[in-house]
């Protein structure tokens, strides 16, 4: 069964079952700085996972694009991509634990045609310190599934991680895990949430491919084995409880349910093959790369530069798409890092090129344009094949003279006779040298590398690149913060004091906003004017000071965009849309008043309910841009604050 299949079957799936299907939301988060790429399912949905409002309403189901930057190093094992689809399927305040675990079941079993006997499942013990209890509803739900199929499913009780490798399978099916394991929240286990945060138990499904076990990894097997023997397929989150002020958990109102699994890996599980490289997406690259390089797959000196190329190639394809450009900060920097790195494996493999269509790194990017145009329309048409494709060919070109240049470095440390961790380190940040490369290289010499001190360097300029990450929510979600709220609501007004000022042609390419400032990239072909930048002011400390209401509704698609409504350049949207409006004076949820309002746009909060709120608590603050500048070719950029 193909990635399409599975694809359309997973949403046809949910939507028989009165789930809206969303689009996907791009690689690029929308008003999220606390992280570059979208990296889960839920990400994008997180302000509705909270309490707002859906516009398509309480059931959702979508297949998210999705990239971990994290796991860039780990490609090239069986089971490790960049990027991956997450299916997702949401109750927002409807259903819960007794249809969303038969269903996921259903789907795969009936489906999906997965054999029951090769599922294992796991549940949250519970948290007696935090006044926690087990679930047993979701151990008991499972249990009567398997049975219905025929399989007998005892639980075992195991804890932590560690006491799996200690403990083993003791011919149990369903396993209960510590808050490590199965429990979610943003802030992760329950002694960490705030008062105010919501969390609560998840129940994980893995696939058991029968390969032995590997004692390398701990003594004994368990489902999250890090052996590949079993792999994680599906996870059910539910949202159950609120931390309160006393430190207890009470229930929460209104319980969700966020469901995320890995297309890949459900595929990966339906043919039966521990190799999520020989599902249909990632078999053809390989198979071109095979048949140009004359080196085969199966030849384990090799698979692993096969596995890179494959994997980054469909990663960057997706990027590219999104509009992600190859630079030397922050996604562009990410983007780069792929390409080059694809670019070194397939020159490991013999098949360097002298022109783009002789390129694998581009042919292996057109396979992914065909194998996902059907789904994503912005990888579909001649524009996007010539976006893509051109991008590629000229970073693999530019990595080529970077490599000279390296080269010609590593030339000189090497006649010293020595090559400290330091030095390594200076070839690869700086000359972008790889450091496979230089290790291969100073072997071929007879010198030693120390690569325990450069693996060190390494870590620490990771630590430093995360920095900040890891206090920001687990999967990077976006701050909701009062301050973040009143930029982002003063971002809408700055939108509209642009076009007032320089013309209806200007079109918002970005923003970005913090709890300090926020960030505007927007289309114009000229640096603006000072008259120009305190015009732009004026107008929206105008609007502040006129206290106007922000009203939020929801109406069809296509009845905001005749409205006027501003809306992100590229994106995809539902049928059903969010628009907030400002203004006028007078305007409500009941009565928005569109055609007298200041300004319209798509958005999915969250906002102030009047301007006047941007001025602070106590009505002091005013609005000022701090930076204008060009970041490309007709595009600029403002950054500004409420002080």
């Amino acid at each position: 069964m193909t990635v399409n299949e599975i694809r359309a079957k997973y949403l046809e799936f949910f939507k028989a079952r009165g789930h809206a299907i969303i689009p996907s939301a791009p690689l690029v988060p929308q008003n999220d700085p606390t992280t570059l790429f979208t990296g889960s399912g839920m990400q994008p949905l997180i302000t509705y996972l909270l309490g707002e409002p859906h516009p398509e309403g309480a059931r959702l189901t979508d297949s998210q694009k999705s990239f971990r930057a994290e796991d860039i190093d780990e490609v090239g094992d069986n089971r490790h991509t960049t990027f991956f689809e997450m299916l997702g399927n949401w109750s927002l305040g409807d259903y819960f634990k007794q249809e969303q675990l038969p269903w996921f079941f259903e789907f795969l079993t009936d489906v999906i045609g997965l054999d029951p006997s090769n599922l294992y499942v796991t549940a949250f013990i519970g948290d007696e310190r935090n006044g926690v209890p087990r679930d047993t509803e979701a151990a008991e739900l499972w249990q009567n599934l398997f049975a219905r199929k025929g399989v007998e499913a005892k639980i075992v009780p195991i804890g932590s991680e560690s006491d799996g490798y200690r403990l083993g399978m003791q011919g149990g099916r369903i396993f209960y895990y510590d808050a490590k394991k199965n429990w979610w929240s943003r802030a992760g286990v329950p002694e960490n949430m705030p008062a105010g945060e919501p969390g609560g138990p998840d129940s994980e499904v893995f696939y058991d491919f029968g390969t032995p076990h590997d004692p390398r990894f701990g003594a004994e097997c368990h489902p999250n084995c890090d052996c590949g023997r079993f792999l994680e397929i599906g996870n059910s989150v539910f949202m159950q409880y609120l931390k309160q002020k006393d430190g207890t958990f009470a229930l929460l109102p209104k319980q969700n349910v966020d469901f995320g699994g890995g297309l890949e890996r459900i595929a990966a599980a339906a043919q039966g093959n521990a190799d999520v490289f020989a599902i249909d997406v990632f078999a053809d690259a390989i198979a071109l790369l095979q048949q140009f390089s004359d080196k085969e797959y199966a030849d384990g000196r090799y698979r692993k530069s096969f596995r890179i190329v494959a994997d980054h190639m469909r990663a960057a394809t997706f990027m590219l798409g999104d509009g992600v450009r190859p630079s030397n900060t922050e996604r562009g920097y990410v983007l780069r890092r792929l390409i080059r790195r694809a670019s070194q494996h397939a020159q490991k493999l013999g098949i360097a090129a002298e022109k783009r269509e002789d390129s694998m790194l581009v042919r292996s990017s057109i396979i992914m344009l065909e194998k996902y145009k059907q789904h994503y329309a912005e990888l579909e048409g001649e524009d996007a094949y010539e976006r893509v494709t051109a991008e590629i060919w000229k970073e693999e070109v530019q990595f080529a003279h970077t490599l000279e240049k390296g080269m010609k470095e590593f030339e000189k440390i090497a006649a010293t006779g020595h090559i400290e961790a330091d030095e390594v380190y200076t070839l690869f940040t700086t000359y972008g040298f790889p450091f496979e490369m230089t290790l291969e290289l100073a072997q071929e010499r007879g010198l030693d590398v120390d690569q325990i001190g450069f693996q060190k360097l390494m870590e620490k300029h990771r630590e430093l690149s995360r920095a900040g990450s890891e206090q920001k929510f687990k999967g990077g979600l976006a701050d909701t913060s009062e301050r973040t709220t009143r930029l982002h609501t003063a971002h809408h007004l700055l939108l509209k004091a642009l076009q007032l000022v320089l013309g209806p042609a200007v079109k918002q390419r970005g923003s970005n906003i913090t709890q300090e400032r926020l960030r505007i990239d927007f289309s114009y072909g000229a640096k603006l004017t000072q008259e120009q930048l305190a015009r732009v002011e004026e107008i929206v400390n105008e609007k502040m000071d006129e206290e106007l209401p922000v009203v939020r509704s929801t109406l069809p698609k296509e009845g905001a965009e005749q409205l006027g409504a501003e809306h992100e350049f590229g994106a995809k949207y539902p049928d059903i849309v969010s628009v907030y409006s400002v203004g006028p004076k007078g305007a409500t949820a009941e009565v928005p008043r569109f055609t007298e309002a200041f300004s319209i746009e798509f958005c999915g909060g969250p906002h102030v309910s009047n301007t006047a709120e941007l001025k602070g608590p106590k009505g002091e603050a005013v609005f000022k841009i701090k930076k204008e500048e060009a970041v490309a070719a007709g595009i600029r950029r403002i950054k500004a604050v409420l002080e």
